[in-house]
């Protein structure tokens, strides 16, 4: 890039570093951005630069390939019913071990490789995630569904100059754990703190008119439109529940909640800093 358009792009930043600073930015961190390896860097690289310039960068994730691939070597096949994974008494044990072990810590150290600072958290530290047992026709086992959130150990950890990670396990009110979606943490969280900002990182470019087609992406969206576009069909499958966790986000105080593409390098910082944006906007 000439030295020229670098600099045009650092003005077109200046405003929206100036907006963002002091705010709480939620990120939910999974699909391929998670996987690769050069966007895993990109990804981490856009929540250091986020927090250097005054950002208070929350970061939430799941796992669901890593669990699948511990059960795997222990010889347990995944199971899932309605796109929810069947957890039994020793896949809740495997989720929380990949979970809060393995892929937070993982992420903890990858961060801090990239000049970052962060701290490791489940939902079941301070009884930040409570959740009940999901109700449905079928029985799932351990997945649960969040009833409470508690931001004060994100807060504290925020107030400390750390990069909360939070690894999406909930405690139960009898000592029980859940497996609780990863998106709809995300959101609660982004809730409870008053986020100005909720992100989810997904594989796909965002909202589409034509499913087939990402030329047709429906950039901004208000909330009062949601029930129109399921109606025609345009919000269907596994974009409702996504969508539903940002109108949720909206109605409860988060000022804009985004779903964007974590296979584009760098997204993160072209949603926030640009006059673009990428991906699609609810508000």
């Amino acid at each position: 890039m000439e030295v020229s358009k670098r600099a045009q792009v650092l003005v077109q930043a200046l405003p929206y570093i100036q907006k963002y600073a002091g705010e709480t930015v939620v990120v939910k961190y999974g699909g391929n951005a998670m996987l690769n390896e050069e966007l895993k860097s990109a990804v981490m690289s856009d929540i250091v630069l986020m927090q250097l310039v005054g950002i208070n960068v929350v970061l939430v994730h799941g796992g669901g390939p890593e669990i699948s691939t511990m059960l795997n070597k222990i010889g347990k096949k995944s199971e899932f019913k309605n796109g929810l994974r069947v957890t039994d008494d020793e896949t809740i044990d495997i989720v929380q071990m990949v979970l809060a072990g393995k892929v937070n810590k993982s992420l903890v150290q990858l961060l801090e490789n990239h000049s970052g600072k962060a701290i490791g958290l489940c939902g079941l530290d301070g009884r930040m995630l409570m959740a009940e047992k999901i109700i449905t026709g079928d029985d799932l086992g351990f997945v649960g569904e969040i009833t409470e959130v508690n931001p004060e150990p994100i807060k504290n950890v925020i107030e400390k100059g750390y990069v909360p990670i939070i690894a999406t396990v909930a405690g139960g009110y009898k000592g029980e754990v859940y497996n609780v979606n990863a998106d709809t943490a995300a959101a609660q969280i982004a809730a409870k703190l008053g986020a100005k900002k909720l992100i989810l990182m997904t594989d796909i470019r965002g909202l589409l008119r034509d499913k087939d087609d990402e030329s047709t992406i429906i950039s901004v969206v208000n909330v009062s439109e949601v029930p129109s576009l399921k109606r025609e069909g345009i919000i269907s499958g596994g974009m409702i529940p996504k969508i539903d966790c940002c109108v949720e986000a909206v109605r409860q105080g988060v000022s804009r909640a985004h779903i964007i593409d974590g296979r584009i390098p760098h997204s993160i910082l072209i949603e926030l800093f640009s006059d673009e944006g990428i991906g699609t906007m609810f508000y």
